[in-house]
C-alpha cells in the first residue's frame, strides 16, 4: 500500500520539476531561435516558432566590424570587455574585504559586533533607487563619473554586505579547534586564515563569488545613470540601445543576450559543485 501511495507523489515530484524546468529554459530557448531569426520572420503575424531561413548575421554584426552609423552594435565589444573588468575586480574586492570582516564578525571580539553586523546587513535592504542620487553627487565630487572605477566601487560597496553576511556563517561552521591547532604550532592569526580557513572556505568563497560576478553582469539601473560614453558602458546598458524610440532591433538584442549570458553562464557550470555546498553550510550558523 505504501509503495502504490508514493507512485503518485513520485509522478506529482516528477512534473512539478519538468513544469519548472520548461519554465527556466524556455524563455532562453526563445532568445536563441529569435537570435538567429530574420528580423522580417521575428515580426511576422503570426509569429515564426523556428526560423525558415536561420541566419546569423545579427551574430557577424556584433562580433565583427560594425558600421560606425550603427551604434549599439559598434560598442558591444568594447561594453563586453568593460562588464567583465567591472565584474572581475568587485568580484575579487568584495571577496578580499569581505572575507576579512567576515572573519573578524565571525571569531574577534570586540564592542560594537552585533551592531556593526547588523548595520552592514541593513543596507542590503536598501533600494538602488534611493541611493542613485546620493551616489551621483559622491561620484561627481570625485570625477569618477563616466569611469569603470566608479562602476566598481558602487558594485563593491553592495557586494561586500553580501559576501559578510554569507561567510561570517561559512566561518562559524569550521570548527574552532582548527585554528587553535594551527596556532599552537606558530602561525599568526593572519596565517592561520590564509593558509587554513580560507582553504577549507573554498566552497563558500565560490559560491558567493558566483553571485557577485552574476549580480554585476545584469546591472542595468544604475549602470545607466553613472555611464554614458563608450569607453564606461556595460553591457546591460548597450543591449537596451537597440530599442529606439519607434523601432526595436529584436535580432540584434537576443543576440545581444545570448553573447552576454555565455560567460556568466560557463563560469556558473564550471563551479556549479560549490553553490550548494557552499551556500548551504554558510546558512547552518549564520
Amino acid at each position: 500500500m505504501r509503495r502504490k501511495g508514493r507512485l503518485p507523489r513520485r509522478i506529482g515530484v516528477y512534473l512539478g520539476a519538468l513544469v519548472i524546468l520548461l519554465v527556466s529554459v524556455l524563455p532562453f530557448l526563445w532568445v536563441i531561435i529569435s537570435s538567429i531569426s530574420p528580423q522580417v520572420e521575428l515580426t511576422s503575424i503570426p509569429p515564426h516558432v523556428f526560423p525558415e531561413q536561420p541566419t546569423f548575421e545579427n551574430y557577424a554584426r556584433l562580433l565583427g566590424n560594425a558600421d560606425s552609423s550603427d551604434i549599439a552594435a559598434s560598442e558591444f565589444k568594447r561594453a563586453l570587455l568593460n562588464t567583465l573588468i567591472v565584474g572581475m575586480a568587485v568580484t575579487f574586492s568584495a571577496l578580499v574585504v569581505g572575507a576579512l570582516a567576515a572573519y573578524a564578525f565571525a571569531r574577534m571580539r570586540f564592542r560594537g559586533r552585533s551592531t556593526s553586523f547588523l548595520l552592514i546587513i541593513f543596507t542590503q535592504m536598501l533600494p538602488s533607487v534611493t541611493l542613485a542620487i546620493p551616489l551621483y553627487v559622491l561620484l561627481g565630487q570625485l570625477q569618477l563619473i563616466n569611469t569603470l572605477g566608479g562602476l566598481v566601487l558602487v558594485y563593491a560597496s553592495f557586494s561586500v554586505p553580501f559576501v559578510i553576511w554569507v561567510m561570517r556563517g561559512y566561518f562559524l561552521s569550521i570548527p574552532r579547534e582548527v585554528e587553535d591547532a594551527a596556532m599552537i604550532d606558530g602561525c599568526s592569526r593572519l596565517a592561520t586564515l590564509v593558509k587554513v580557513v580560507l582553504p577549507l572556505s573554498t566552497p563558500g568563497l565560490t559560491a558567493t563569488a558566483i553571485f557577485s560576478l552574476l549580480a554585476v553582469w545584469s546591472e542595468f539601473f544604475l549602470a545607466v545613470i553613472f555611464t554614458s560614453t563608450e569607453a564606461s558602458k556595460t553591457i546591460a546598458v548597450v543591449a537596451a540601445e537597440f530599442s529606439g524610440r519607434y523601432s526595436l532591433d529584436y535580432g540584434a538584442l537576443t543576440a545581444t543576450v545570448v553573447l552576454a549570458s555565455l560567460p556568466p553562464i560557463i563560469f556558473a557550470m564550471a563551479t556549479q559543485r560549490f553553490i550548494t555546498s557552499g551556500l548551504s553550510a554558510g546558512s547552518v550558523r549564520g
